[in-house]
């Protein structure tokens, strides 16, 4: 690097250490200044980019054959292996071991018959510490002619403890009795929760699925060089096809109309591992769950692949389920919410999330940052105003305790708000952001509802859980309307492509948010679209609910 280029970096950092007023902030990129704005200059003129319709929609999903997706272990030793933030001192690691079954008749494998050890140390070769965890399956089952059962290998959780903040790690897990242990593997640990310490990179992805772009996607991300990853669901897209396998659907109810029952095939969870294994073996995932995870069985079971597979710090933030909790990564605080349990305010959920906003401490954590799977606020016709309920149950208690930023998927495309609460541009509101644009089988979404033609009916859009609230604006340009006549004032840009987001917190009041599309992925700027965040405790906190309008 030349000393212009590092007086240049230094001019960036010292414009954004020195004030909390900076409006404009210039960084390096490709050996030149920019500009890149700051939340303090909104609210913005919305902005769309339009698909690029040189591009395709979508692609056909990656074949259980392929190199990134087949087994390449044998017997017991680990594969799938994952890092899961426990606290800030301690990690779990998950893996998967033996064969999984598939067929009319599967017996479920004994997790009793291998052990779950994990050996780690700070050198390579040299483990200090041995801890052990816990083993399950899980099985799949339909009891309808035709259809494939299928019971999984066997899932291994371990928590291994007394980790130094920013840290890296050797480690080792499977069983070391037989012996069948795994390849060494390294990660490093995120600081300690504090008001001067951040992760290096937050990378966010959601609706991933096994294409060829989530490939493209998931190799850009691993360019990007995160430190923590939000998974903000829809997975795998296993319930795109039926139990016998063979080629999955872009729309399910579409070729598959008399399916008994919303049919899965399983092994694609054990492909999704495998897919994800050089990533998160080495980084830590934090997923919440999405529509593509409910996956029903007959008595009312739900989500069995995904409450088995992942672990989560469910009982350390005190939620006790899967799905929902918290966790710290340096100064920020993480809440993910679940959308497909109960969200009503005289709900469990509901009492924890009021229990965890009331015992955080900004002055250690001062950002606080939410995500879920369905976005609230969202200006495509996908999904519009599909989880409204959920908003008017959980909005005004995330308004009031200041939350951030906001992340969400389900909607396949890219999207970011100005601050909003309720509708309107508020200073003090959340800036929301959806990444449902992974890369899934379902392609990407391209109609706007302020397109003419285009603003779904009331009858559309219905939820998988929950009530419907649909409602016509009482306020605003679209006053007594279910859509807006152009783009909403609230969404600030738009863009219907491929890609994930990287979140690069820099002190308590700047945050630098990425989005990089799939398409510039072999381009020195491949931004789609980038901002600084800005917090102004000062003029949100401690204030009437009102707070402040722009």
């Amino acid at each position: 690097m030349g000393n212009c280029e590092a007086l240049k970096i230094l001019l960036a950092i010292f414009l954004i250490t020195t004030t909390t007023t900076t409006k404009v902030v210039l960084v390096v990129a490709g050996g030149t200044l920019q500009r890149i704005p700051t939340t303090l200059q909104g609210p913005f003129e919305p902005v769309t980019r339009r698909f690029d319709p040189s591009l395709r929609r979508g692609s056909d999903d990656l074949p259980m054959n392929h190199t990134r997706l087949k087994k390449n272990v044998t017997s017991n030793f680990p594969e799938q292996i994952a890092l899961a933030i426990s606290s800030p001192t301690s990690m779990w690691v998950s893996w998967v071991s033996g064969d999984a079954q598939i067929g009319s008749n599967v017996t479920p494998l004994d997790p009793s018959t291998v052990a779950s050890d994990v050996w780690y140390g700070k050198q390579s070769g040299k483990y200090t510490s041995k801890r052990g965890g816990n083993a399950t399956v899980y099985s799949q089952l339909y009891p309808f002619k035709g259809l494939l059962n299928y019971t999984s290998g066997i899932i291994h959780h371990v928590k291994i403890d007394g980790l130094d903040p920013g840290t890296k790690y050797y480690y080792k897990c499977g069983d070391s009795k037989i012996p069948a242990m795994s390849a060494e593997h390294v990660f490093e640990t995120l600081p300690l929760p504090s008001p001067t310490s951040y992760p290096h990179r937050i990378a966010v992805i959601g609706d991933l699925g096994l294409t060829s772009n989530s490939s493209t996607t998931v190799d850009h991300l691993i360019q990007n060089d995160p430190s923590l990853i939000l998974m903000v669901g829809d997975l795998t897209y296993a319930n795109q096809y039926l139990t016998t396998g063979g080629k999955a659907a872009s729309c399910y109810s579409c070729a598959f109309p008399d399916a008994p029952i919303r049919e899965t095939y399983q092994p694609r969870w054990d492909g999704w591992g495998r897919f994800m294994e050089p990533l998160t073996s080495r980084v830590p995932m934090m997923v919440i769950e999405g529509n593509h995870e409910i996956e029903p069985q007959v008595a009312g079971i739900t989500f069995k692949s995904y409450l088995t597979r992942f672990a989560v710090p469910s009982e350390e933030s005190g939620s006790n389920s899967n799905f929902y909790y918290s966790f710290n990564a340096g100064g920020v605080h993480f809440i993910m919410l679940g959308a497909y349990v109960d969200y009503n305010s005289t709900g469990a959920q509901y009492a924890w999330l009021k229990e965890d906003l009331h015992k955080l401490d900004r002055t250690v954590t001062p950002w606080l940052a939410a995500a879920w799977h369905p976005p609230w606020y969202n200006s495509y016709s996908s999904h519009y105003q599909e989880f409204e309920c959920m908003r008017q149950e959980m909005e005004a208690l995330l308004y009031q305790y200041g939350v951030d930023i906001v992340f969400s998927g389900h909607v396949h495309a890219y999207e970011r708000m100005n601050r909003v609460y309720n509708y309107t541009l508020d200073a003090c509101g959340p800036v929301y952001i959806t990444v449902g644009d992974g890369g899934n089988i379902e392609q990407v979404d391209v109609d706007h509802a302020d397109d003419p033609g285009k603003c779904p009916s009331a009858g559309e859009n219905l939820p998988e859980f929950g009530g419907v609230c649909h409602l016509n604006f009482t306020s605003g340009p679209a006053k007594g309307k279910f859509c807006w006549s152009k783009q909403p004032e609230w969404s600030a840009y738009r863009e219907s492509s491929f890609g994930h987001g990287i979140l690069e917190v820099v002190n308590s009041t700047y945050a630098l948010w990425t989005w990089h599309r799939n398409q510039d992925n072999y381009k020195e700027d491949s931004r789609g679209d980038h901002i600084y965040i800005v917090r102004q405790p000062e003029l949100c906190f401690d204030t009437p609910p009102a707070k402040v309008i722009f």
